[in-house]
């Protein structure tokens, strides 16, 4: 924890006034299946380990009886700020399990072990790694576009990684190990699959430094069996190709960070946000060993010498990030006016979308859950845009200017739509429009999605039935045809070489459409069939039935002729 973080707590938090309230607290709730009448919120304070906790007093999305319990750490002062503006009370006890909202930075079978659906809120999906690892995203798009190539798409265009994600190769299976291994070229970055912000991120710019790595992974593999370092085999490397043809905004490297919400499970719903455009205080060179030059987050400037001289200058809006491509470069470049806010968060969208897409089917899907996912973005020289990662727990520190208008928005929208969507599906109401949202941008609409698939599913129901009486009536309006009797007892079956003709009219092809009155008229056709003469479709079975009566009565007739003649 930061000495910045740690510094915001001292102010008006003496030990005695802490004492004197978790004794309250403690006195409040003698077990742990206490109901209260207000809601609590969890926080581990920074540095002290103590839960941090928050009543809930007066709050619009929640009922008399409903309780809020939060548990944070990296995003406690953003969102205590969020809670005591709803007018929420600090409370102390970590046995509390009446919670109806809980925000936890790490997670644990423990947090999830009592979770009530559809009565609590609770932050990170369980197996978000399907999504927010680099391995776990780079496998989902896999299968996703494995299977996806199979079926042909309804609508939309479907991209392929190809398209925005660098070439990588996991170090952990060793095909593809061997086959990196056999056509290095160029520079790769190696990252470790468990870490963020950097950590444990290092080029391979040289064959010794692939000659090295390849060492190092044969030493782990060696010692898998050794206890000492059993953790290594939740902690395996990718590596992917170097972009050694980045974007420079001054001569100097960025990325930018955008957010995907998954503001609900049950169902989903997904949305997008702008974030902030994150540079380098050094010149971009590639051939440069300081890994600063290269890596762009605040965790990685912040240990460069310069950072505190640049600061305010390596974080830029995405209004001061679409100015620059509009004065500098969209004329020579041939950009379209505010490429920026159109056509470049228009591909973010996509590439989202399309990443959504891979582990929708994955996600633990239960009323109650919620994330807030960090999306890092290139650009390369040729307006490319790349997808690097996606994070959980996405950074919330408020260093420099832009940060404090960006993240304090962000977080209270986040908080917002989460709970008004929790609500309303809780008490079975329509979830759109939505009075919270403001920044954030609708990606994707579960009940809309279920609406149009069980839309398609009964168009698909209607062609079928419409298909079946189509084929029954054609059996039963074929007209008679008397044989004589060489060509058997059959007289009555269809020939075959002689197929029934179909006339029907704009009513009868309304069967294509899936609105429900083209469904009813469809199955109930008014129109008439010709096969040879006009029968209506309701009363063919009585004509039918008359033509079988008659031919039966000429056949008696034409037997006892010919038994006459015999005697």
């Amino acid at each position: 924890m930061s000495s910045e973080l740690c510094r915001e707590t001292q102010p008006g938090e003496t030990g005695q006034r802490r004492r004197r309230e978790k004794k309250q607290e403690e006195a409040e709730v003698p077990c742990r299946n206490h109901h209260r009448p207000a809601g609590s919120l969890r926080q581990e304070e920074p540095g002290t380990g103590q839960p941090l906790y928050f009543v809930l007093q007066t709050n619009k999305h929640t009922l008399p009886g409903q309780n809020i319990f939060i548990s944070f750490t990296l995003w406690f002062f953003r969102v205590s700020s969020y809670c005591e503006s709803k007018g929420w009370r600090r409370i102390y006890n970590k046995d509390r399990e009446d919670f109806r909202l809980k925000w936890c930075e790490t997670k644990s079978s423990t947090i999830y072990s009592h979770f009530r659906e559809g009565k609590q809120l609770l932050y990170q999906i369980p197996n978000n790694n399907v999504l927010t690892s680099k391995i776990g995203l780079l496998s989902s798009l896999r299968e996703y576009e494995r299977v996806s190539s199979k079926v042909k798409l309804s609508q939309g265009h479907r991209l392929k990684m190809e398209e925005f994600i660098p070439t990588t190769f996991r170090m952990d299976v060793r095909k593809e190990r061997d086959i990196f291994f056999a056509l290095f070229t160029s520079m790769w970055i190696c990252k470790p699959t468990g870490q963020n912000q950097g950590k444990g991120i290092f080029l391979l710019k040289s064959l010794e430094d692939v000659e090295a790595f390849r060492l190092k992974l044969q030493h782990l593999e060696d010692n898998q069996a050794n206890r000492s370092l059993h953790h290594l085999q939740n902690q395996p490397y990718i590596v992917q190709r170097y972009i050694q043809n980045p974007l420079l905004l001054k001569r100097r490297k960025f990325d930018v960070r955008s957010y995907l919400l998954i503001a609900c499970t049950a169902p989903y719903m997904v949305f997008f946000r702008h974030g902030y455009v994150r540079l380098t205080c050094d010149i971009y060179d590639p051939k440069s060993k300081n890994l600063s030059t290269h890596l762009t987050n605040q965790y990685m400037q912040k240990k460069n010498p310069l950072y505190s001289l640049l600061k305010e200058d390596t974080v830029w809006s995405m209004e001061s990030f679409n100015t620059y491509v509009n004065d500098r470069l969209q004329v020579a470049r041939g950009l379209p006016r505010d490429w920026v806010l159109g056509a470049f968060a228009k591909r973010m969208q996509q590439i989202m979308t399309q990443c959504f897409f891979a582990v929708k089917s994955k996600l633990d899907q239960r009323l109650g859950f919620f994330d807030l996912i960090g999306c890092d973005f290139m650009v390369d020289e040729d307006f490319k845009v790349w997808l690097l990662e996606m994070n959980c727990n996405p950074a919330l520190h408020t260093n420099c200017e832009v940060l404090k208008e960006v993240i304090p928005s962000m977080v209270v929208e986040t908080l917002d739509l989460s709970l008004e969507i929790f609500n309303k599906r809780r008490l079975g109401q329509r979830i759109l429009p939505l009075v919270s949202q403001r920044d954030f941008v609708l990606l994707y609409d579960g009940v809309l999605a279920a609406s149009s698939a069980s839309a398609a599913s009964r168009s698909q129901v209607t062609k079928e039935r419409c298909a079946r009486i189509t084929n029954k009536s054609h059996s039963k309006a074929e007209p008679r045809r008397y044989k004589s009797e060489s060509e058997g007892r059959s007289a009555a079956v269809v020939s075959p070489e002689k197929p029934v003709t179909v006339s029907m009219s704009a009513r009868g092809r309304d069967c294509s459409k899936s609105s429900t009155t083209s469904t009813v008229r469809s199955l109930f056709p008014l129109n008439t069939v010709s096969v040879g003469e006009s029968l209506d479709l309701h009363s063919s079975d009585s004509g039918l039935n008359k033509n079988a009566r008659t031919e039966l009565k000429f056949k008696q007739n034409h037997l006892k002729a010919a038994n006459d003649v015999k005697r």
